[in-house]
């Protein structure tokens, strides 16, 4: 299913096509593919090149380490995400390496390589859906994750099925159209709230 931005000005055609879906076939994720997303998110900027993101990665063919991720979902993600290819865990270190003084900007450089992860994934025609609907706890327990690191969402990782194959809650959100907030509501100049003129 195709949900192209309806921009109001020019985009590079993955940034255009990219959208979340929830429907997904059931096949394992190429491992090239996955690899190629995950060299994307490595090479993503990042505040003093600390790198905070770590990505802990669960595919369909390791059913112990998938299942163990479909444990870690709410209740709103089990209806659809055990679909996908792969599962991923992104976490952020919150601290810095060279100082361990507190890394407030890691959250946004884990969002910033997961974003790059997603445009790459789709150049190669793998969909991702990122996800809060998980629970920290249980993925901190489930796959070990240390202190000092902050488990921050997840992703389905996969090529797209049929939004037939949902639920019908879920699918009538699947064959929704796509919104977003125009510039004039996020973009400002000068002043909180005004309006860029230019």
């Amino acid at each position: 299913m195709d949900k192209p931005a309806k921009n109001d000005y020019p985009l590079t055609e993955l940034i255009a096509r990219r959208w979340s879906p929830r429907a997904f076939d059931g096949q394992p994720v190429p491992t090239t593919a996955l690899r190629s997303a995950l060299e994307a998110a490595r090479w993503s900027a990042s505040c003093f090149n600390e790198q905070p993101w770590r990505y802990i990665v669960a595919r369909r063919d390791d059913p112990e380490n998938f299942e163990r991720a479909v444990d870690c979902l709410s209740d709103g993600n089990k209806p659809w995400a055990p679909k996908a290819g792969a599962l991923l865990i992104s976490v952020a270190r919150t601290t810095f390496s060279h100082n361990d003084k507190p890394n407030r900007h890691a959250w946004h450089d884990v969002g910033q390589a997961s974003a790059l992860f997603t445009i790459q994934a789709l150049s190669e025609d793998l969909w991702v859906h990122q996800m809060a609907g998980f629970s920290a706890d249980r993925a901190r327990e489930s796959f070990g994750i240390p202190e000092g690191f902050e488990p921050v969402a997840m992703m389905a990782v996969g090529r797209q099925g049929d939004a037939s194959d949902l639920p019908e809650k879920i699918a009538e959100r699947e064959r929704a159209p796509r919104s977003r907030r125009t510039q004039d509501e996020f973009v400002f100049t000068g002043t909180w709230g005004r309006k860029a003129e230019w």
